[in-house]
This record gives C-alpha cells, sequence and structure tokens, in this order.
C-alpha cells in the first residue's frame, strides 16, 4: 500500500513519514528531495531560477513516479496534491493522509526553521502570515479530500499509524 502524507508546508510530513515508513516496516519516499536529487538543486534556487509553474511541473512527474511503489510512505510537497490531477492520483493509488495545521501553528514553526521557503522569502511576519492563511483556504478543497485527517501538531508516528490501522480495517483495506 502506498500511503501519501499531504498538508501545508512544514505540517510535519517528512519527519513523520520517515517515523512511520519505520513503524510499519515500509519504504520512505520524500517527492522534494527525489526533485533536489534528480535536479541537483535545492527547490528555493529552482523556483528562482524556473519558477513555480515550471516546479509543479516536475512535481507532478514525481508524483507519478510513485505509482508503481509499493509499501511506502510518501511525502509530498505542501502543494503536490493540489490540484485536480494530482489529488486524483493520489486517491487512485493510494491512501492520503492529511496532517492539519494552523496558521499560527505554522508560523510557530517557520520561526524556528532551518530552511525557508521559496514563497515566503521578503516577507514580513504579517505578509507570511497573510500568505499561508489565503494559501491555506485555496488548498483545503484538496487536503479536505484525504481520508484521513489527523491534527498534526502534537501528533506522533504512532498515532498516524493507529488512525491508518482504524481506517484500513474499517473499510477492509490490507496494511
Amino acid at each position: 500500500m502506498l500511503i501519501y502524507l499531504i498538508g501545508y508546508s512544514y505540517s510535519g510530513k517528512s519527519t513523520m513519514g520517515k517515523r512511520l515508513a519505520e513503524l510499519l516496516g515500509y519504504d520512505f519516499f520524500d517527492t522534494d528531495e527525489a526533485i533536489e536529487q534528480k535536479y541537483h538543486v535545492y527547490i528555493p534556487v529552482f523556483f528562482k531560477r524556473y519558477g513555480e509553474q515550471a516546479f509543479r511541473i516536475i512535481e507532478s512527474q514525481i508524483l507519478e513516479s510513485t505509482a508503481d511503489m509499493r509499501n511506502t510512505v510518501v511525502a509530498t510537497g505542501g502543494g503536490a496534491s493540489c490540484s485536480e490531477k494530482n489529488i486524483h492520483f493520489i486517491t487512485e493509488h493510494g491512501l492520503a493522509v492529511y496532517l492539519q495545521m494552523t496558521v499560527d501553528d505554522i508560523m510557530e514553526r517557520i520561526a524556528h526553521a532551518r530552511r525557508s521557503r521559496p514563497s515566503l522569502s521578503g516577507m514580513n511576519t504579517e505578509e507570511k502570515k497573510e500568505y499561508i492563511s489565503e494559501k491555506m483556504d485555496e488548498r483545503l478543497q484538496y487536503y479536505s479530500q484525504a481520508p484521513i485527517v489527523v491534527p498534526a501538531l502534537h501528533t506522533t508516528a504512532e498515532i498516524l499509524k493507529q488512525a491508518i490501522e482504524d481506517y484500513t480495517s474499517r473499510h477492509g483495506f490490507q496494511l
């Protein structure tokens, strides 16, 4: 089974994904890391050089490359699930889990982040908060298509695993 972790940047998809994969005995795949490795460039640099539209095309291609994987937890980029094509792909090929965060919680994580996101460069705190709020409102229509929603702030890989096991057992899926 493929488990796709979706949600806004800083929601913990990569961190929780690695831990969840370990608990399940699954492989782990991070779409952002795959892009950086394939193109030998950090995502913020890619954004500056080629723009968001080019990034989204490549992101979709990397996402589609997961179709033949088995027993893998896939951490997606914050916007990877935010098109009809991509969210349909995710829900057709695996189980989507939305790691839900509030704008304030994301702002707190940004304040302590080691790397900044390209879309937030040059913004002050209020501008960042407004931008994130608008983006989250736009993306909610895609994130909410995940059958499992987990508040991400205080979650653990064990909580995620239990939510997935509960869902799969209720719906007759095999983990």
